[in-house]
């Protein structure tokens, strides 16, 4: 599918930082398109066109960490407060009460956030790969550690996190090219979560799938990750522990409508919303982690109907 060069990067200051925001359809509905780990605002390269031609104002940050994004040295900077407070000074910015939003692995995990947390500022909500999990009874990272060991990703990151970082560094396109792939997480079992490595997997030699990127678009990701490195993006792993300290006040159930996407390779499990997400509509893809990107145009088509029959209604409220 082709994709339309990303509209032209303004710089918009936002609770104390900037971030670089990438902006189309001026005068439309706003919708914010959220990236996730390790990715860019240019992950959304094929929605912008279709979102702009259906008439939505598209709002598209590198998030904090990323890009041409401010990228604070403290790593509680990075917890869910900092960064569901820049999507609400993002709004302000640009002199927006409400908007759709939409996001993809982190970003996913931090819109739910929002939407718990900024209900008022949220239309509606269509997330992808990531599904809303309600706080757990116990702090995360050492649950992580007891069950699935050490090794295990996200206990890694927490645990290790320079290790994890500087070893992305050494060789950004080495790594992107190893995680940007498709369909490869059920074809080997030691890639599955229980025991996932991340830093194994991008270190591999024989990664199994098919780079689902062209070189011209995986070199955007290689270049922003040698210019700004992977412990900013990191960071956002190392607050789930403070994440599930602030938390522990707030009602664990949303209420406003909401679009959940899952590819059918992808590692990430699915969870049951059923009494979490009361307004929910479930869809399933034939793709990996990459939702957006590896299927572009059912994702367009899925979310523009949903938009169209769930959304446009509550517009003229």
């Amino acid at each position: 599918m082709y994709s339309e060069p990303m509209p032209t990067a303004t710089m918009i200051h936002t609770n104390g930082i900037e971030l670089e925001v990438f902006q189309a359809g001026h005068g439309g509905v706003p919708i914010v398109l959220c990236h996730g780990w390790p990715e860019l605002a240019y992950s959304w390269r094929y929605q912008i066109p279709a979102l702009v031609s259906a008439g939505y104002h598209c709002i598209v940050p590198n998030q904090r960490g990323y890009g041409g994004s401010s990228k604070p040295s403290d790593v509680n900077a990075y917890d869910i407060h900092h960064l569901t407070d820049d999507q609400n000074g993002l709004l302000d910015a640009l002199g927006i009460d409400r908007a759709i939003y939409v996001g993809h692995d982190w970003g996913a995990i931090m819109l739910w956030q929002h939407t718990l947390l900024n209900p008022d500022r949220v239309i509606g909500l269509a997330n992808m790969s990531v599904p809303f999990k309600a706080r757990e009874p116990s702090e995360p990272v050492a649950f992580w550690e007891k069950a699935l060991g050490e090794d295990f990703y996200l206990v890694h990151f927490n645990r290790y996190p320079e290790i994890a970082a500087r070893s992305f560094e050494t060789d950004p396109k080495r790594v992107l090219t190893n995680l940007y792939r498709t369909k490869h997480w059920l074809d080997d079992k030691s890639l599955q979560p229980d025991g996932y490595s991340i830093v194994r997997s991008a270190e591999t030699d024989n990664q199994r799938g098919e780079l689902m990127l062209s070189e011209k678009d995986l070199m955007v990701f290689v270049d922003a990750f040698e210019q700004g490195g992977f412990v900013a993006p990191c960071n956002w792993y190392r607050n789930f522990t403070r994440n599930w300290e602030t938390m522990g006040h707030v009602k664990q159930i949303i209420e406003l409508p909401c679009l959940m996407l899952y590819g059918d390779y992808d590692m990430v499990p699915k969870v049951d919303m059923t009494h979490t997400v009361l307004d929910l509509e479930i869809n399933n893809l034939a793709c990996g982690h990459w939702i957006q990107q590896e299927e572009p145009e059912q994702t367009n088509q899925i979310l523009l109907d949903w938009l169209q029959r769930k959304i446009q209604p509550l517009l003229s409220l």
